[in-house]
């Protein structure tokens, strides 16, 4: 008599956490958090110092483009995902100067994110509530006063935007995947009333 083959005890193998896609690409300097970071908040922080400039007072246009565009160039990403934001996204920056009827013009800005964090183009999905807030603060706020108001709630709905395009990108378990590893030679060797 034969001995039957004993179950397998090993752990069933648990799929790899999910990495962000720019995350995995080889850096020639500094780490990845530090440069995410870092120019993020030079994206965010120059497009907020352009909008302290006036007629008076034309410095903050000066530091404020170039902090916005040293943002995008430091960002981890492949290099033409890095250089091809910074002309439209410099323009909408300035554009914002007009006031809030222009906060629908924060798309395309949020578009380049996501090409530079190198989302799938499922992430675009998550443009909508972005072009949903421009037209919300244009029918609102119809003054220049109101633009503190106006770049406040579009930072919450661009960061919760940008939130829902990293869970756009993560990829999905599809329920019609077969089963795999412990659980594939479980499933088979499981008795069925038709066996």
């Amino acid at each position: 008599m034969s001995e039957s083959a004993a179950p397998s005890t090993a752990p069933a193998a648990t799929p790899a956490p999910w990495v962000e896609p720019a995350a995995r690409l080889p850096l020639r300097w500094g780490r990845y958090d530090d440069r995410r970071a870092i120019g993020l908040l030079l994206i965010a922080g120059g497009l907020l110092h352009l909008q302290s400039s006036d007629t008076g007072n034309l410095i903050p246009l000066i530091t404020g483009s170039a902090a916005h565009v040293a943002g995008w160039l430091i960002m981890p990403a492949a290099g033409w995902r890095r250089v091809l934001p910074l002309a439209p996204s410099t323009l909408v920056v300035w554009l914002l100067l007009t006031g809030p009827s222009s906060m629908w013009t924060l798309t395309v800005p949020f578009l380049f994110w996501l090409l530079v964090r190198h989302r799938p183009w499922r992430s675009a999905l998550a443009v909508g509530p972005v072009l949903l807030n421009g037209v919300v603060c244009a029918t609102l706020f119809t003054e220049y006063r109101w633009m503190p108001v106006a770049l406040a709630l579009s930072a919450v709905v661009l960061v919760a935007s940008a939130w829902g395009a990293r869970a756009l990108a993560r990829p999905m378990a599809s329920i019609r995947r077969p089963a795999r590893g412990a659980d594939a030679a479980t499933a088979a060797d499981t008795p069925t009333a038709s066996a």
